[in-house]
């Protein structure tokens, strides 16, 4: 597979993991999790997401590589904010601390790890290709 291919497939999981992530969180009542997660971390990784998405398609449509580079800190930004919003997972410890609150979504944190895992490499990918200049 070309280069160009893979970054393509990868910025279709990514924005993905950019939209499910904004609807599992901005839902009625608390997200699932163990720890309330401030609606500014969902706001920073759905804004940055979708444009890094946009600038990142428009980086392929108009063949300028500028477009990518200001895509790439977006990137970044929403790779950082995804893996804080993981935070909500992290165990509770003490005498008043209770279990993870449930959805539909799943029984666990294990949808959340695999989507945003995914997106730090999807993006590490992005930024490697687009360094040693292997897209456009």
């Amino acid at each position: 597979m070309s280069p160009s291919l893979i970054t393509l497939l990868l910025t279709g999981l990514a924005s993905l993991v950019v939209v499910l992530t904004r609807m599992r969180m901005v839902k009625e009542g608390r997200a699932a999790g163990r720890a309330a997660v401030s609606r500014w971390l969902v706001d920073v990784h759905t804004v940055g997401g979708v444009l890094a998405v946009v600038l990142w398609v428009a980086m392929f449509v108009v063949g300028d590589r500028r477009l990518g580079a200001a895509a790439l800190p977006l990137w970044w930004a929403t790779v950082v904010a995804g893996l804080l919003i993981l935070v909500r997972w992290l165990p509770a410890r003490g005498r008043h601390s209770s279990g993870p609150v449930a959805d539909a979504w799943g029984d666990g944190p294990g949808l959340s790890i695999l989507a945003h895992v995914g997106l730090l490499v999807g993006v590490l990918v992005f930024s490697v290709y687009l360094l040693l200049d292997q897209i456009p």
